[in-house]
């Protein structure tokens, strides 16, 4: 038996010789995506309308609602790059199949790649009609299966920096940063109290972490709108549902019986006084709800801020006092009927009760409202800070990580504290969104030698 017999023998059943001619099998959206991230389609591009564009920075994979890769930077006919998002579709037509066109989050997508263009010619435009340049991807190109898993994020220049540095070191220079971030905070909330007063400030500060991150916006303009001294007096709940556009003008017959009475009731304290408050209302553009887990719909997060109001006294005291042990307990006695065992209005009951406000959103609470209030006013809380445990890591700070530490277990380690993700996020922000090079002009590598 020669060696070639012999090698033979290795394989598996069922392996053939390969055919003379590749024909390229059709590959899922997701594979698409993996292949673009890795780069194996290149950087080096015409356009459709015969220009050139060069990839500078993949950005960041969009997991996700909202275009396919965010935070990438692309030149455009060897201009400078231009910062934005990268939307990539089987079809050219998938933009308006999907209803990008009129969907404001994909205002700033500077690309638009595709692997088809389908009969006819067709435009890439955006809300604001802004016409995208687009790419066409030629997938006989690829030699290879996509890689995976492959990172939401690429690993910056930075990381080797900061491997070299003492864990202590790299803790410090997190810290600093999450120190920074704080004193920002404060800052903010500063001016919010001399502008509103502290009760109203720490409202309007409660309600946009409700929100965060997809409904910030609707949030802080329902805490602008319906003031804190107005839904004390009463009927928060159904001024809170009512401006926010979530109180249905149906027929209630389509509800099931808990529903039917919740809306119910809502509708009898809500109508004497719409025609008072209809002007205010929320458009419903500025709401999102894709891409959310269910426990963390913005109705419930509505129906948590109503019953933060009846308990304000109660909140009150937590903030002058600012112990995280007693702010969790809080929260996590914080009760509605209705709303633990209900994702939405037009959701089954759910058998397992619900919290009205998760573990991971109260702790988001205290990194941003109530400790940076109490650092203020007392710098030794800062040691609580560093403390503070974080139960669960965003994909934001998630990413930071993966820009900074790349595989090292620091980064996963660090993201277990509440204060050292402040510091990621902060660092993240500075440095990584600012540039546009692909890390060839950041600083940051450069500033680690003098920390």
């Amino acid at each position: 038996m020669n060696a070639a017999d012999r090698y033979a023998k290795l394989l598996p059943d069922g392996v053939h010789e390969m055919p003379l001619l590749r024909v390229p099998r059709e590959l899922t959206e997701m594979e698409l995506q993996a292949h673009w991230f890795a780069g194996d389609f290149g950087r080096e591009f015409r356009t459709v309308a015969g220009g050139s564009a060069r990839v500078v920075q993949f950005g960041v994979w969009n997991r996700e609602a909202g275009p396919d890769f965010a935070e990438a930077a692309v030149s455009l006919d060897g201009g400078p790059p231009v910062r934005g998002s990268i939307e990539l579709d089987p079809e050219a037509r998938d933009w308006e199949r999907h209803g990008h066109a009129e969907n404001s989050d994909y205002e700033k997508v500077v690309l638009h790649v595709f692997t088809r263009s389908g009969a006819g010619e067709f435009f890439t435009r955006t809300a604001q009609h802004r016409n995208v340049p687009q790419v066409l991807l030629d997938v006989t190109s690829l030699t290879s299966e996509p890689p995976n898993p492959l990172p939401a994020a690429i690993p910056g220049r930075c990381c080797a920096p900061l491997r070299e540095l003492a864990e202590e070191q790299a803790r410090e220079v997190l810290l600093g940063a999450a120190q920074f971030r704080l004193r920002k905070k404060a800052a903010a909330l500063a001016t919010l109290a001399e502008l509103h007063g502290a009760d109203e400030a720490l409202y309007q500060a409660i309600a946009a972490t409700l929100g965060y991150k997809s409904n910030k916006l609707p949030f802080t303009l329902l805490a602008q709108r319906l003031p804190l001294r107005l839904l004390r007096k009463g009927d928060a709940d159904a001024l809170l549902f009512g401006v926010s556009g979530f109180l249905p003008a149906t027929d209630l017959a389509a509800f099931d019986a808990p529903t039917r009475s919740y809306l119910r009731e809502l509708w009898e304290r809500w109508w004497p006084r719409r025609a008072e408050f209809e002007r205010m209302a929320i458009a419903p553009k500025f709401w999102r709800m894709a891409g959310q887990r269910p426990a963390n719909h913005p109705q419930r997060r509505l129906a948590a801020l109503a019953e933060i109001i009846r308990h304000w006294p109660k909140v009150r005291t937590l903030r002058d006092r600012c112990e995280p042990g007693a702010i969790h307990e809080f929260f996590a006695t914080l009760r509605d009927d209705y709303w633990e065992h209900h994702f939405t209005v037009s959701s089954r009951p759910s058998a397992k009760r619900m919290a009205l406000v998760g573990e991971s959103r109260v702790t988001e609470m205290l990194a941003n409202v109530f400790l940076p209030l109490a650092i203020t006013a007392d710098p030794t809380r800062w040691a609580t800070f560093q403390n503070l445990r974080a139960p669960l890591a965003n994909q934001r700070v998630e990413i930071a990580a993966l820009r900074l530490f790349g595989d090292s277990p620091r980064g996963s380690e660090f993201l277990k504290y509440a204060a050292l993700q402040q510091g990621l996020l902060q660092v993240y922000e500075d440095f990584c969104l600012r540039d546009a090079t692909d890390c060839v002009h950041c600083p940051f590598p450069r500033q680690l030698a003098k920390w």
